[in-house]
Parts: structure tokens; sequence; C-alpha cells
């Protein structure tokens, strides 16, 4: 199905592009910060269990996981907030104009360590200044492993907290990224790009979101699309999530 707006643009509905990585029972699960594998297992309760190859009448199986370290997920700022505010009440609005980036994170020297950074620089090379409410940034190289990854002390390249000037000034209020934070894996808690994106603690913002963790395939192009970003209703900071793209022209 094809849409076309106020403006002219056209949005084919026809052929959604699923971003998200599903959350399984399977031990090549991606996952970030020391957690263990997701857990999917059926209820056994005096005598009975919810396993029909087990011989039970159905399948019914609690599931334990994180939401932050266990794949695609949309936070808000009660993720750094003494109230645990919600991103089912901060999430409204569910469509957004959106561009699709293509970065290569830069080698900086931090110490002993050597760390993969996204810089303004490399920002300002691609965005060109054009002002969108939604930014999904692909890092490259672009390989599929990070649909099962282990990110877990693996030091991943993370946004220089400079960038957030850049971003707010082109109107980005929601920014999805392949990575398990826009933050340094290990950097004593001060998760300085999220202070400064959700502008916590002075002039705290509840509309924007960040979504980690999201697998963009190499045959998608960048540019502007529509984004769906789907968000799992649950009453936390962070939930699953399912961003999805739509192609325009």
């Amino acid at each position: 199905m094809i849409f076309t707006d106020e403006k002219g643009r056209k949005v084919d509905f026809s052929s959604p592009i699923d971003i998200s990585i599903p959350l399984s029972n399977d031990k090549n699960n991606p996952r970030a910060w020391y957690v263990n594998p997701p857990i999917f297992e059926p209820v056994r309760e005096n005598g009975w269990i919810g396993s029909v190859k087990e011989g039970g009448s159905v399948n019914f199986r609690n599931i334990i996981f994180n939401p932050h370290g266990h794949g695609t997920h949309t936070e808000c700022l009660g993720h750094i907030t003494k109230e645990v505010y919600s991103v089912n009440q901060r999430l409204k609005n569910f469509f957004f104009t959106c561009e699709l980036i293509s970065v290569t994170p830069q080698k900086i020297q931090n110490g002993e360590e050597e760390d993969w950074v996204i810089t303004t620089t490399i920002l300002e090379k691609v965005l060109k200044n054009k002002k969108t409410e939604a930014l999904v940034v692909r890092t490259v190289p672009n390989h599929p492993d990070k649909k099962r990854k282990n990110y877990s002390a693996s030091n991943p390249p993370y946004f220089d907290v400079k960038c957030v000037a850049l971003l707010l000034e082109l109107g980005v209020k929601h920014l999805l990224i392949d990575l398990p934070s826009v933050d340094r894996e290990s950097d004593n808690g001060v998760l300085a790009f999220h202070h400064a994106f959700w502008e916590v603690p002075n002039h705290p913002n509840h509309e924007r979101t960040i979504t980690e963790m999201v697998y963009v395939p190499n045959t998608v192009k960048d540019g502007t699309y529509l984004l769906n970003l789907q968000v799992a209703p649950f009453e936390n900071d962070a939930a699953p999530s399912r961003p999805v793209l739509y192609s325009m022209s």
C-alpha cells in the first residue's frame, strides 16, 4: 500500500523493514552488561507442566530477561533518574520522519586502551545539517554478528558527548543505534551522553528516547524513512521494542 502525505511524499507500507533483534530462547541471543542469556521455561505447578512436548495441554512459559541487556530496547530518561519514569508513559506518538546513516567510528587513544568513538565531525559530514525527528545510526563494519554478539567486556564503540548538541540542533528526539549503549561501557557510572541528551538533572526532557541494539542489514540504503517505533507496554524505564522503517520518496 502506498500512502501520499500532504507534502507529496510517498510511503510504501507494503515493504516494512524491521530493524529489531528478537528476544529468543537461544544461547546466541545478543546481550550486554554481563547478564546471562534469557530464560524461557515452562511453568511447573502441582504436577502440571506448561509444555505440549512434555505432555501438557498448552505451552505456557515464563520468560526471564533484562530489557537493557538482551536485545533491542527503547529507554526514556527514567534510566538515569531517581524516580523510575516509564517509557510507556513518555512515548505517546509512534510515527516519525527518520534518517538512516552509516558511520565509521574513529579510533582514539584512551589511556592504555583504544576506543572507537563516533564524533561530531563524523556526524556533521554525513548529516549535512539535515533536520529529522528520528535518527538511526548504523556503525561500520556492519557484520551480522551484531545479532548474536555478547558485548560484555568488549569496550564497543560509543558516542562523544559533544554529539548531543548537534543532534538537538537538528531536532532529533529519538536516537536509534546498533550498539549496546551511547556511552562507554566502563565510564565509572558517568553516562555523559545519556545525561546530556535527556538534560538531566537541570532540565529533564521526558519526550526523547534512545533505542539500543538494533540491526540494520547492509541491503538497506542510507536515506529518509518513516519510522514506526513500536514499544512493548511495560511500565519501566526501558522496554523491548520493534522499530520498523518504511521507504519514503
